[in-house]
């Protein structure tokens, strides 16, 4: 395992973990049983002890559930967050099974640092939203070429649809306001996290080097579930469509 950061300075990791974990759940609620479904497409299509590629894996919450879901399973996970990547060094070290890369999915020989040339699967969740479409389309590119034949992608994330204005903006105001009221009752939003990660001083300066790579937040595209489809689609994937979604978010999956 790439041990660059090491863990000897006593953080409590799987605090981190926990706090990322609800931080997550204020903006979806149903993230768990997303997570659930996505682990059983896995089972389903290439079985209980896959190769995945965690990719764009923050602090490694889908190999998280993996490796306790499937423990022969192995993952790699690859990410550009200096501080995500942090947590998740540490709270996986010493674990064979899991490994993480640093790269930028934006760059298009990021493959090439990959310790395996193909995998059985490729996951990923709420974080190809940073990408506009056209670095999307070519990153379906690229995982296209990773994803063995028989083998599966699956992308959880928000994909709007803007043909239905009016249900979307009644979903939202429904789902702001359960956001407003869970505020109120404690629970942190993006921002404040991030304020907590900065004072922690094993995170701290690696949280400064995040916000030096990507700013405040995301200002990528938000394409609807089809756009997504068609694209897996022309770069190489044989079939492709959603298999959960919930008012929110669709996890897509793409077989090979």
């Amino acid at each position: 395992m790439d041990t660059t950061t090491g863990s000897t300075t006593g953080t409590d990791w799987q605090a981190w973990q926990k706090s990322w974990d609800r931080q997550q759940e204020w903006y979806m609620p149903d993230r768990e049983e997303r997570f659930r479904i996505m682990l059983d497409m896995v089972e389903a299509f290439v079985g209980t002890e896959p190769r995945v590629l965690d990719l764009a894996c923050g602090t490694g919450s889908i190999t998280a559930r993996l490796i306790a879901r499937f423990p022969n399973a192995t993952s790699t996970g690859v990410d550009l967050d200096p501080a995500l990547l942090t947590i998740a060094r540490g709270t996986f070290e010493g674990d064979d099974r899991v490994t993480f890369v640093e790269a930028d999915l934006k760059d298009p020989d990021w493959p090439a640092r990959l310790p395996y040339d193909a995998y059985d699967a490729v996951l990923t969740a709420t974080a190809l939203h940073w990408l506009r479409d056209e670095p999307l389309e070519a990153l379906y590119g690229r995982i296209a070429e990773l994803v063995r034949y028989g083998g599966v992608f699956m992308n959880a994330d928000h994909m709007i649809d803007d043909t239905t204005p009016r249900i979307n903006a009644a979903e939202s105001a429904q789902r702001h306001a359960r956001m407003d009221q869970a505020m109120r009752d404690g629970a942190l939003d993006w921002a404040e996290w991030w304020a907590l990660a900065a004072k922690d001083p094993v995170l701290t300066a690696p949280t400064a080097r995040r916000f030096e790579i990507y700013g405040a937040h995301a200002d990528g595209d938000m394409p609807s579930a089809a756009w997504h489809a068609r694209v897996l689609r022309d770069k190489g994937f044989a079939e492709a469509r959603p298999v959960w979604c919930s008012p929110s978010d669709t996890l897509l999956l793409a077989l090979k």
